[in-house]
């Protein structure tokens, strides 16, 4: 039912719509019904939300359009509600949310769109009320119920599964949700989130209920501060659960969530330093944070064959095959690389998957003059992972077709599956985004290793459902048994018939697997120019020398405009007009700055935002048209013209705030129009004036 996800969360929410609403004249019963709902919640304290987010006005129809959703935030308040019906039976059920589209007539007139479907719905409700007293049974149809997933989440798979969890265990209950899940055909990676959550709210849940759960009544008590918690962890959990906690932390959510969203986009507004690297007498770390069968080792090989101008200038290069060391790897490796001169290069063909093997690297490279690069498969990766599905289907497809392999993993080892599920999930909790950021960060280069080409077909449904079926094994593996080899433990047996089901699986698709990746040549070529550029210092080091301007600052993106022509405008309206000239008269207007705004993190959100930071200082045309005034504030109407970059405002009515009274807040000059049809303001058209814009951030 959510047709678009910023109609959820707080962004951009302007709360007066409410009070407007509930002012208005109803046109209809079911709309007096709804304001008489929502006048008994309020005025009896109920912890109950009502984030209203403006769409729009229509002049033709002379209508504010709104959309009001309304969030449960206590078990408590049904209980209070129940009580309230029994006393007037006529009023509408409550359900935990859903959301209405709210239209505010502007004049005396009813709409003829409006009149006749709103007057059948009327006649409709008032024979059902002189029929049955009690018309909330049928009015309860025509409400719409909210179906956004965090209520999904609170009601069918936390409240509706707590007796299977209490009675059954949690297999059972697992079983349970992961049914749901597939009934509402959820995409694998978000039931991997979910699948994380609700196993943490059942230890969670069980460990502080021993016996008997919490009833339905009151499992958001319990349930609520839970999510709250797991929100609190990530700004990816915040959306998967939505908003959590009381009325009162509203505006300092709205806060956290907006700077918590910006440094998700701090990227898009970073400014690298264009520091270049100075090689003379330095060597290099070629490692890899990889997962088998990506083909590094291939990579190695042939870079030691063919290294082209790696090498130039006298510089050597070696491998150190992680498969055929005996002991420990990377002490070896710092050995050798104390060994040989400091320009050499190294190739440390092993998987290098964690945190503490990219410190051990740095050290090394701090020890013996070096530069490390990391070499990754490009992979667009999922929320929870660097790599994506079809990247782990295809380091899984190489490694079965693989024959006496040094390390032992080919296709007749009889745990091949397990192993690079092992390896996906040493990645888990890091999306591409976060994967990349921290390489760049400590080492300065990344290096992509181009595996899968860009336009292929979509993974096969047969494919996507045993690696599904092998991370949940895996999933249930870890949690009874640790580390234990899958030839071992409780859960062999399946595992077993796992590992032939995908190779059948796997094999069945090589057409698919052969079709779908990077000829090895290309793949190759393109990881060793990478690696030549950044050994000549083509390639600006990108880590501690990078500058950023922090998000926190800016607040909208905008066309800055000249001042001077601006107020040219404005003192040439007002020697051609009276009624400009005398309100200019009775007010102090000296014009500081002008700009039409093109994103507002409060109310388009930060991701718009910091779509413009590419574009700073592009100029664009922009046409001013019109000059809207009222007794408390005036702005120009603006048409931002067809521009190369495709550039336009976020804001329904683009505008150059001129003047605003003390006390009022330049944001209001946004609803001019919707005053100048209220009667409350008034319009000058002039010939249009064309002046250049400046995109900023402010």
């Amino acid at each position: 039912m959510c047709s678009d996800w910023s109609d959820w969360g707080l962004e951009g929410t302007n709360n007066s719509l409410l009070y407007k609403f509930l002012k208005a004249t109803p046109l209809d019963l079911m709309t007096k019904k709804f304001q008489e709902m929502l006048n008994l919640l309020l005025n009896r304290n109920m912890k109950v939300r009502y984030p209203c987010r403006y769409k729009g006005f229509d002049a033709k129809e002379r209508k504010t359009h709104f959309r009001m959703t309304v969030h449960v935030l206590d078990d408590y308040v049904f209980r209070k509600y129940q009580i309230e019906m029994k006393r007037n039976p006529d009023l509408w059920p409550l359900y935990r949310g859903f959301f209405v589209d709210v239209y505010i007539m502007h004049g005396d007139r009813r709409p003829e769109s409006v009149v006749s479907l709103t007057d059948r719905i009327s006649e409709s409700l008032q024979i059902s009320h002189e029929r049955d007293n009690g018309s909330a049974d049928e009015v309860e149809n025509l409400m719409v119920k909210l179906k956004f997933l965090p209520y999904k989440i609170r009601t069918f798979l936390i409240r509706n599964g707590l007796s299977t969890l209490f009675d059954n265990g949690f297999p059972a209950y697992r079983k349970y949700y992961l049914k749901q899940m597939g009934i509402w055909k959820t995409s694998f990676e978000k039931q991997q989130q979910l699948d994380w959550l609700l196993t943490e709210w059942a230890q969670y849940i069980t460990s502080k209920y021993r016996g008997r759960g919490p009833n339905n009544h009151t499992y958001l008590s319990e349930a609520e501060p839970f999510l709250e918690q797991f929100a609190k962890r990530s700004t990816q959990n915040k959306r998967l659960v939505g908003y959590t906690g009381s009325v009162t932390a509203t505006e300092s959510l709205k806060e956290e969530v907006i700077e918590s969203s910006a440094l998700s986009v701090q990227e898009s507004l970073t400014v690298a330093k264009q520091e270049k690297i100075d090689m003379k007498g330095k060597g290099m770390v070629i490692f890899f944070p990889a997962i088998p069968g990506c083909g590094k080792s291939a990579v190695c090989k042939e870079l030691l064959n063919d290294p082209g101008e790696l090498v130039a200038n006298g510089r050597s290069i070696h491998s150190l095959m992680g498969d055929l060391v005996k002991g420990k790897y990377w002490p070896l490796l710092a050995k050798e690389r104390q060994k040989r001169p400091k320009e050499t290069i190294t190739l440390a063909d092993k998987n290098a998957p964690n945190v503490e093997v990219w410190d051990t690297v740095r050290d090394i490279c701090n020890d013996t003059s070096a530069i490390g690069v990391p070499v990754v498969p490009d992979s667009p990766g999922t929320e929870l992972n660097p790599f994506a599905l079809d990247a782990l289907a295809l380091f899984m497809y190489r490694v079965i077709q693989r024959q006496n392999h040094p390390g032992n993993l080919d296709k007749e080892s009889p745990n091949a599956g397990y192993v690079l599920l092992m390896f996906y999930n040493l990645y888990s909790r890091k999306n591409r985004k976060e994967f990349e950021g921290a390489l760049r960060q400590q080492f300065g280069f990344l290096v992509k290793l181009p595996i899968l080409k860009p336009e292929r077909p979509p993974l096969p449904s047969a494919i996507q459902d045993v690696l599904s079926e092998g991370l949940d094994l895996f999933g249930s593996h870890s949690r009874k048994h640790g580390k234990l080899d899958s030839s071992k433990g409780s859960l062999s047996q399946k595992w077993s018939i796992w590992e032939k089901n995908l190779r059948q699986v796997l094999n069945r698709n090589a057409v698919y697997f052969n079709d779908i990746q990077t000829p090895f040549k290309e793949a190759f070529e393109s990881v060793r120019q990478q690696l030549i550029a950044i050994l000549k210092g083509e390639v600006p080091i990108n880590s501690a020398g990078e500058e950023v301007r922090s998000f926190n600052n800016i607040t909208y993106a905008a066309l800055t405009l000249p001042v001077n022509e601006v107020t040219q405008t404005l003192q040439h309206l007002a020697a051609t007009n009276i009624d400009i000239e005398n309100y200019f008269c009775d007010r102090m207007v000296i014009l500081n700055s002008a700009h039409v705004t093109l994103a507002h993190k409060h109310a388009h959100g930060v991701a718009a935002v910091a779509k413009f930071g590419d574009l700073r200082g592009v100029e664009v045309p922009v046409m001013l048209t019109a000059f809207l005034f009222s007794a408390k504030l005036c702005a120009l109407e603006a048409r931002i013209m067809e521009n190369e970059k495709g550039i336009y405002s976020r804001n329904p009515w683009p505008h150059v705030t001129v003047w605003t009274a003390k006390g009022t807040r330049p944001k209001e000059s946004n609803f001019l129009p919707q005053m100048l049809q209220s009667g409350h303001a008034w319009r000058v058209d002039f010939a249009p004036v064309v002046l250049s814009g400046v995109v900023e951030l402010l």
